[in-house]
C-alpha cells in the first residue's frame, strides 16, 4: 500500500464549447501533472456547463466506448496518473435520460472504476431552479475502488448530504466528490459538509469543484478542496480555475484509526 500520495483537485469553469473545455481539462491536468500529482480530480460536468440542461443527453456514450472517454483514458495514461474523469455522460436504460458518471481511470488508462450519480439534485427557491432528475437517471449502487493506497469511495456533489453512502464497507482511506455545488448552497454547506464526510469515516476528501459564472447565468461556489482524516483543509482553491495540490499522509490516516473505536459500517439507506 502506499504510504502517501500527491493529490489534485482541479477547478474549472466551464461553458458551454465542449472543444475549448476539454483543451482546458487537458491543459489544468497537465499543469497538475509537472507539479507532481500522481492521482488529479475534475470537477462534475467538467466538459460542459451549457444554459440547457439537455444539451448532454446529446454527448452520452456507451460505458467503455466513445470520444470522452478514450480522450481522458488516454490523458491519463500520457502524464501517469491516476485521473478522476469527474462526470461523464454514459447511456442509461430510461429514454431521454443519461447516467452522470464518475469515472477513475488508471495510470495505464485503464477504467478502474465507474460510480453513478445516486441523488439527483433538486433546488428551486424562485430564482433558481435545478431539477437534474428532468435529464438523468440515478444510480443504484455504491462503489469503492480497489487503488493503490486503500479502498477509495466515489460519490459526486449531492451526494455529500447522504452520510450513509460514506459508511458501508470497506472503509474508504480516500472519497472522491468532483462537485458543481450551486453557491448559493455552497457558501452554507460545502466545506462543512466535506470535514463531516472526513471527520466521521476518518478519511482524506478530494473535492473539485466548479467555481465561477456559466451560461444562463448560474454561480457555481467552487471551493476546490483536500481535507484529511482529522477535518482539517490541507488545500483550497477559492474561486475561477486553479488547482488544489496537497500531498495525503496514509501513515497518519492509520495512526489516527489505531487510536479511535472501530468505525461502524451500516447497510446503505438510499
Amino acid at each position: 500500500m502506499m504510504e502517501t500520495l500527491t493529490a489534485a483537485a482541479i477547478q474549472m469553469v466551464s461553458g458551454d464549447d465542449l472543444a475549448a473545455n476539454l483543451e482546458r481539462a487537458e491543459a489544468l491536468l497537465a499543469e497538475a501533472a509537472a507539479q507532481g500529482a500522481q492521482f488529479v480530480a475534475l470537477p462534475e460536468y467538467f466538459y460542459l456547463m451549457p444554459a440547457d440542461e439537455r444539451a448532454r443527453l446529446a454527448l452520452a456514450e456507451p460505458f467503455g466506448a466513445g470520444p470522452l472517454q478514450q480522450r481522458l483514458a488516454a490523458a491519463a495514461a500520457h502524464h501517469g496518473v491516476w485521473l478522476l474523469a469527474g462526470t461523464l455522460p454514459l447511456q442509461g436504460t430510461q429514454p431521454g435520460r443519461f447516467c452522470n458518471s464518475s469515472l477513475l481511470f488508471g495510470p495505464q488508462g485503464q477504467c478502474a472504476a465507474r460510480y453513478d450519480k445516486t441523488h439527483l439534485f433538486g433546488f428551486d427557491d424562485g430564482r433558481e431552479r435545478y431539477a437534474e432528475a428532468d435529464t438523468m437517471q440515478a444510480g443504484d449502487s455504491i462503489v469503492s475502488a480497489a487503488t493503490p493506497w486503500g479502498p477509495t469511495r466515489l460519490s459526486v456533489c449531492y451526494d455529500l448530504r447522504f452520510p450513509e453512502l460514506y459508511r458501508q464497507a470497506p472503509a474508504p482511506v480516500l472519497i472522491t466528490a468532483p462537485a458543481a455545488f450551486t453557491h448559493t448552497t455552497g457558501q452554507a454547506h460545502w466545506e462543512l459538509l466535506l470535514r463531516a464526510r472526513a471527520v466521521e469515516n476518518l478519511a482524506f476528501v478530494v473535492a473539485p469543484g466548479q467555481g465561477g459564472v456559466h451560461p444562463g447565468g448560474k454561480r457555481t461556489f467552487g471551493h476546490s478542496m483536500i481535507v484529511d482524516p482529522w477535518g482539517q483543509v490541507l488545500a483550497c482553491h477559492a474561486e475561477g480555475e486553479g488547482i488544489a495540490l496537497a500531498t495525503l499522509d496514509f501513515t497518519g490516516q492509520q495512526t489516527w484509526r489505531s487510536r479511535l473505536p472501530a468505525l461502524q459500517h451500516r447497510r446503505f439507506i438510499g
